[in-house]
């Protein structure tokens, strides 16, 4: 693999476009949008304050810039780069904004959640959707941009409105039998809409596109509940990541658990592959010094990262959570099924320096990665069952069925990273640090055949 030079960022707003050929930057208040294989810029924007969200549309011909404090939205072209848009909610505030799937309307949400304002680029005509609900995800499109569901509070109630995007007009609203709704995600198909409550009461309910209930999950009660739900590609599993460390797998048939999965402080299987990080300096030798000017940041001192194999039994570092504060580090915080729907990535916040793998076909515990440091941030290739992942260090790691790998990231000034993000097409990835970014190019041809990267 090859590694672009570094560039600066801000906030860690980086995105490629939809149609993979851009990539757009904001460094303060400017936006940069450079061609995603040479890296030349294109385009070069100013705002009118520091940008703290940047979205592109769904067409890739438009990029939102959105200043919350100042309650400005300003909107950039790539095809007429004279022209741009400026939209100013006042003194109504702004806290959230975002496209519509078509990429012609955005859609803004006002401080203390009073309203949803849609505005229409092609029109200018504005509309209001009024009682969204403040919580966790309370705004989701169907997969294939066709309907938005909203989540509401009115008179101390929740609700469930759902939207055709073509024009704006309510198709169903129903009451939700929630105490005080969490999040909703529309499932890959759009045919089901999942629903759940907060943290203190464990409830799944899924809605069929209609408003009808056609299922409650329920796992205990009394005890702090979900804290992650991920939909598999197919949408025919539904996992459920909760406070008692444990992943539900629900079916798309009766919506019943076909299983669970636990994450012990102890692998006994022999079927289970576990990759430990392991850190050395190199020794050097007297002839390395004398030619070298050897510094804190040479190469000859950089640390050097590998996985070795550990066989069972493998005991896991755990954390011993403080349970009297808010927000608890224990439980399943990130869920994310492969491209494929083959395995399962899975995140448990008290062995937060562990990534464990699950086969949704076996369903079993494929593999386990435990790194030196807490993992940041996990994503799988959009193409392949392939996953990367980051932990705030100068190394990229990547797992694949075939094995494990470690990768340095050269760099002269340290480059950490801190959150990283797949080309649609697979064969790159944006390595986000606290200021910097780089891209790193992917061998296209299959790794599983270089004996060199891939160890198992």
């Amino acid at each position: 693999m090859n590694f672009s030079e570094i560039f600066k960022q801000s906030n860690q707003l980086c995105r490629i476009s939809p149609d993979g050929r851009y990539l757009a930057t904001c460094v303060q208040y400017r936006l940069v949008v450079r061609d995603v294989n040479s890296l030349q810029i294109l385009h070069l924007y100013t705002c009118l304050d520091q940008i703290v969200h940047m979205e592109w549309s769904s067409d890739s011909l438009f990029i939102l810039c959105a200043m919350y404090k100042r309650g400005l939205v300003q909107v950039w072209s790539l095809e007429q780069p004279d022209w741009h848009c400026k939209i100013d909610e006042g003194s109504i505030g702004l806290v959230s904004s975002r496209w519509s799937p078509d990429g012609r309307h955005i859609l803004n949400t006002t401080e203390f959640h009073l309203r949803v304002t849609v505005w229409s680029l092609c029109t200018k005509a504005v509309s209001y959707i009024k009682y969204p609900k403040a919580c966790q995800k309370g705004i989701d499109f169907s997969r294939d941009g066709s309907y938005m569901a909203l989540a509401e509070r009115r008179d101390c109630k929740d609700y469930v409105s759902v939207f055709v995007c073509e024009d704006w007009h309510l198709l169903r609203h129903f009451e939700t039998e929630t105490q005080d709704l969490a999040g909703l995600e529309w499932s890959p198909n759009g045919c089901v809409l999942a629903v759940w409550d907060s943290c203190l009461e464990y409830k799944v309910l899924l809605y069929s596109l209609d408003g009808r209930l056609l299922s409650s999950f329920s796992a205990y009660e009394w005890s702090l509940g979900i804290k992650s739900l991920a939909w598999s590609p197919s949408s025919q599993f539904l996992a459920i990541g909760s406070f008692d460390e444990k992943v539900r797998i629900l079916n798309h048939i009766t919506w019943k658990k076909i299983t669970e999965f636990e994450h012990p402080a102890t692998i006994c299987s022999p079927k289970t592959v576990v990759y430990k990080e392991v850190e050395k300096r190199p020794a050097l030798s007297i002839q390395d010094l004398s030619s070298h000017s050897v510094s804190s940041r040479s190469p000859l001192l950089a640390v050097q990262s590998k996985y070795e194999i550990s066989q069972p039994p493998f005991q896991i570092p755990v954390v011993k959570p403080d349970l009297d504060r808010a927000n608890p580090k224990v439980g399943v915080s990130s869920l994310a099924f492969s491209a494929d729907g083959r395995y399962l990535a899975t995140k448990n916040d008290n062995m937060a320096s562990v990534v464990w793998v699950w086969n949704m076909q076996k369903m079993s515990l494929e593999a386990v990665l435990e790194q030196t440091a807490a993992v940041r941030c996990f994503q799988w290739d959009p193409r392949r069952p392939r996953l990367a992942l980051c932990t705030g260090t100068p190394r990229l790691y990547l797992w694949s069925p075939a094995g494990s790998v470690s990768v340095q990231v050269p760099s002269e000034g340290g480059f950490q990273v801190h959150a990283l993000s797949w080309h649609s097409n697979g064969e790159s990835l944006v390595l986000i640090g606290k200021e910097h970014l780089c891209l790193c190019y992917m061998d296209t041809e299959d790794t599983s055949t270089d004996s060199n990267i891939w160890t198992k």
